[in-house]
């Protein structure tokens, strides 16, 4: 009987840049509950040990080479912390972060304050001065979402231009949609298209699962739940009770829950004959390694594994977008500019190690090119109670050595904001994250900042 499962195939991010070594220093300064020396951005989000099958993907389509694409990756790393530090100490002044350049070491960040500048300086960012927080844009955003069409199917804050953006498929939809939310059309960037977003469903390829015998999508991440193993993948593929089998016709589990329209996420309950496994398919049928899920910042590199078409890679452009599909509207997605196409639906989104989301639908191909948008993959964990897969990490305390105490657990997702203590201190989370052992607090300043 069949003993692997769930390696992928197709799906990733939050908002920065380059963090110079002044950032990462003076958190790792604090004190430490437990003797493990702090690291890095770098170092806890494994970007050294970036695998040859991901690394040959950027190369293709991002023409890099390996030693670039490994400091872009580094760099994306401390971007996503410096960017998360920042905001948190900017608070309602923040208007966005992004990186820039092909190796992703130019951090910006936005602010509505000018007194804010010599912070962000500090933190080895640029700074920017604009006119709306990023608050005030996805509080607009959030109106129209409540009243959106397939006439305006996209709409998302683009903190580059610090402006609302709509995209219209039917001249004058993007007027009547402000017209009837209220909302400042001074605050909005209209923009055409001729695409129309749509879930990319059943065709085959790669580690494909078939849903009630006939309808293929793709595995996203291996998980567990207690004992029972099984994987994340999109709601759209199949509804609560839906049986599966996997790419070898194989009876495999069914669908415990899904979601969708509203979020576009759901878990796969598998039988005894398939195991989890910490790996997404790679080129060639090659596993990559997953060791966490730190959400990437906007501009980072991120690939997806597809059973349909196999890798590709591309960027972030923007995360928290809505759009509006046939069947209703998803928020809280990530917009992409990896290619897809019908089938590779429900598979995973990678950067570096870090697992990022679940393929939810697009417009485009990998031979044109195209858009695509990924659920993320921390609120399925966080939804259902779900473990993901990781390799390698530290075991955790030895032989003899206290657990410290507190209210930080292995195995919880934690939003952005999140306040825990452990060894007797207080954190506050940085970037969003699935807890594991070796990610303690005082170990992290990359996701945990001491209070």
């Amino acid at each position: 009987m069949p003993k692997r499962h769930a390696r992928s195939a197709c799906t990733a991010l939050a908002a920065a840049g380059l963090l110079l070594a002044a950032a990462v220093g003076t958190a790792a300064a604090e004190p430490a509950a437990r003797t493990a020396p702090a690291l890095s951005a770098a170092e806890t989000l494994r970007t050294a040990d970036t695998q040859p099958e991901l690394l040959a993907a950027m190369q293709r389509d991002l023409g890099l080479s390996p030693d670039r694409a490994r400091a872009r990756l580094a760099h994306e790393a401390e971007a996503g912390a410096a960017a998360a530090r920042l905001q948190s100490r900017l608070g309602p002044a923040f208007a966005g972060a992004w990186v820039d350049g092909s190796d992703a070491a130019a951090l910006s960040v936005a602010t509505t304050r000018a007194s804010d500048a010599a912070a962000i300086r500090a933190a080895g960012a640029r700074p920017v001065f604009v006119a709306r927080s990023l608050a005030s844009l996805d509080a607009a955003k959030t109106a129209l979402d409540r009243a959106a069409t397939a006439g305006t199917p996209v709409r998302y804050v683009d903190p580059r231009a610090n402006t609302l953006v709509v995209e219209e498929a039917e001249p004058g939809a993007a007027a009547r949609l402000l017209a009837a939310t209220g909302t400042d059309a001074s605050l909005v960037t209209v923009v055409p298209t001729a695409e129309a977003p749509r879930p990319l469903y059943d065709l085959r390829g790669g580690d494909a699962y078939y849903m009630n015998g006939s309808g293929r999508c793709s595995v996203g991440f291996p998980v567990t739940r207690g004992t029972t193993h099984g994987f994340a993948t999109a709601g759209h593929c199949g509804r609560a009770g839906t049986t599966t089998t996997g790419f070898n016709r194989v009876a495999q589990g069914s669908f415990q829950a899904s979601v969708f329209p509203g979020s576009d996420m759901a878990w796969v309950a598998a039988n005894t004959n398939w195991t989890a496994t910490p790996y997404v398919k790679g080129s060639g049928g090659a596993n990559v390694q997953v060791t966490g899920s730190v959400l990437q910042p906007v501009g980072a590199s991120v690939c997806r594994s597809g059973s349909t078409t196999g890798w590709h890679c591309g960027t972030v452009q923007q995360h928290n977008t809505s759009v509006t599909y046939p069947e209703g509207t998803i928020s809280g997605v990530t917009r992409t500019t990896v290619c897809a196409e019908p089938g590779d639906s429900g598979g995973s989104y990678i950067s570096g190690s870090q697992a990022q989301g679940v393929t939810s639908g697009g417009s485009g191909n990998c031979s044109s090119g195209g858009t695509t948008f990924f659920q993320p993959l921390n609120p399925i964990l966080s939804a259902y109670g779900l473990t993901l897969k990781t390799t390698g990490g530290d075991p955790g305390p030895g032989p003899g050595e206290p657990e410290p105490g507190g209210t930080w657990k292995a195995g919880t997702v934690y939003a952005a904001g999140t306040t825990v203590t452990y060894g007797g201190a207080s954190y506050r989370c940085l970037q969003p994250h699935q807890a594991q052992a070796g990610w303690e607090p005082p170990n992290v300043p990359a996701l945990w900042q001491r209070l």
